[in-house]
């Protein structure tokens, strides 16, 4: 036996054991070898045998008997072990198909094909770098968070309530440099952004309800509302982000993304802010900001929040720590009025309550401690960097694509020629190492072909390495030269 990584031996024994009782190899009441017999088998310590036999002996797997030996446990009779190796027939019992209410599935969700995991040029977005995640500094705080007095704080049942430590730093390190305050009960943790659209869409939406949307926007902000059929209008983007017009006058709400918008990474200018923040008042409808990577500013001060401005209680915001911290950590929160954020954690509770309790305390000592910030800082540098040779080699080699303004971020957003087919181009690249993402999905499904939506793609720089980026961007124009060659031609 070939034993892996990362867990003891014993252990590893322990569930060799345990799987192959579960699976019918070993029957029930049949003896095992001796501690000395599989100790010799395995080429490991009988001490590590003696191990792995207690523990299958506290877990009710196998008995012992006194000078006899080791026998699989009685319970696990040739009934069980059928019931869980046999599977379900599949052309027998339910048919789903007439029973589902929604099929989420077949909704034009953003795909990422896994062959960018082998590609040496992933230009993926929202893919973080390991190696810029503080383990040391996170493990620090887990560790810190398991101790009794931390311990006492998580281990207690809050039903609905989040960590009061997170939430208090949420609101002074983070939602303030945003310009944002509330008081603790304005405040609602959530497991990322889809996770608060989907409590406003069930709370605000539905059939009598117009949301207006970016287009290009978030097409997962479409997907949620559209489960419970809320009217979606689509809404003009320019160089400064949402077009205020009277497209909106009617809507009952607005998604907006003005930090960097979605996908366009293009940022909205105070201006504009104060414009739309007076047409909700003007013709009554209410804001929902996303204010997607807020921080990841590089050339200057980040325009405040549109909640910032808001002396309405006209702006529902939305934030996450996927793009600074980690996405697999699934952090969101979400800040309103008292009645909206009451209603919004009734919800949460008939769905999960709250989040994982010691997640959150480790979360509270991470900010607690600086290393948010610290992290903020040194991406925001990383990332200037790898943005302006990523920009320099598209002028080189790409210089009949258009770049769209951006203040900063981890990605670009890009309008290739006339003629362009992003998902073509996105096979073609693949076959030089590249991965690219088409920009396609943050349009209408069914929009008028005249919209060119087939031309836009983006490259995200967050995983790249920073010594691939020139090699990249040339494989990619070659790859754009192929994916032209029939048109040009033509």
């Amino acid at each position: 036996m070939e034993f892996g990584k990362g867990t003891s031996l014993q252990t590893q024994i322990k569930n060799m054991i345990t799987t192959s009782i579960l699976d019918g190899h070993i029957r029930s009441g049949e003896l095992l070898p001796s501690c000395r017999e599989l100790a010799k088998a395995l080429g490991v310590s009988r001490n590590t045998v003696v191990l792995a036999y207690e523990k299958l002996i506290e877990e009710g797997y196998v008995i012992a008997k006194e000078r006899k030996g080791f026998f699989v446990h009685h319970a696990y009779d040739e009934n069980l072990v059928a019931s869980h190796s046999s599977l379900p027939s599949r052309e027998a019992g339910v048919n789903w198909d007439n029973k589902l209410k929604l099929v989420p599935s077949r909704q034009h969700h953003l795909h990422k094909p896994d062959a960018w995991k082998r590609c040496e040029y992933p230009f993926i977005y929202g893919q973080p770098d390991p190696e810029f995640f503080p383990v040391r500094e996170w493990r620090e705080c887990t560790q810190r968070a398991a101790q009794t007095l931390q311990a006492k704080e998580w281990l207690q049942d809050r039903v609905d309530e989040d960590d009061p430590l997170l939430i208090d730093q949420l609101r002074t390190r983070i939602l303030s440099r945003r310009g944002v305050r509330c008081n603790q009960s304005e405040i609602l943790l959530t497991v990322g952004t889809q996770h608060s659209l989907y409590l406003l869409s069930q709370l605000l939406g539905g059939n009598q309800t117009c949301l207006g949307i970016e287009t290009p926007g978030y097409p997962d902000v479409r997907h949620i509302f559209e489960l419970n059929q809320t009217k979606l209008r689509e809404l003009d983007i320019d160089k400064d982000g949402l077009v205020v017009n009277q497209k909106i006058d009617d809507c009952d709400y607005v998604f907006v993304t003005p930090s960097h918008q979605s996908p366009t990474t293009v940022t909205m200018p105070l201006e504009r802010r104060l414009k739309l923040l007076q047409k909700a008042v003007d013709h009554d409808f209410v804001l929902i900001e996303d204010d997607y990577e807020c921080e990841l500013n590089f050339y200057s001060a980040p325009t405040p929040a549109l909640k910032s401005l808001d002396n309405e209680g006209r702006v529902i915001y939305v934030g996450s720590l996927s793009k600074t911290l980690a996405p697999g950590l699934r952090v969101g929160y979400l800040v309103g009025p008292e009645a909206l954020i009451r209603e919004a954690r009734a919800l949460r509770r008939l769905m999960m309550r709250h989040t994982p309790a010691n997640n959150q305390r480790a979360l509270a000592l991470f900010l607690a401690g600086g290393y948010h910030d610290t992290l903020v800082h040194r991406l925001k540098l990383r990332y200037a960097e790898r943005y302006e040779l990523l920009k320099s080699a598209l002028i080189e080699f790409l210089p009949n694509v258009e770049i769209a303004p951006s203040l900063g971020g981890s990605a670009i957003w890009l309008k290739g020629p006339h003629g362009l087919d992003c998902v073509c181009l996105q096979t073609q690249a693949l076959k030089y190492g590249v991965y690219i993402e088409t920009g396609i999905q943050h349009f209408h499904p069914l929009a008028d072909k005249n919209c060119q939506a087939n031309r836009h793609f983006r490259l995200g720089f967050s995983l790249i390495k920073t010594d691939r980026i020139r090699d990249g961007v040339r494989l990619l124009s070659q790859a754009m030269e192929q994916v032209l060659l029939p048109t040009t031609l033509v």
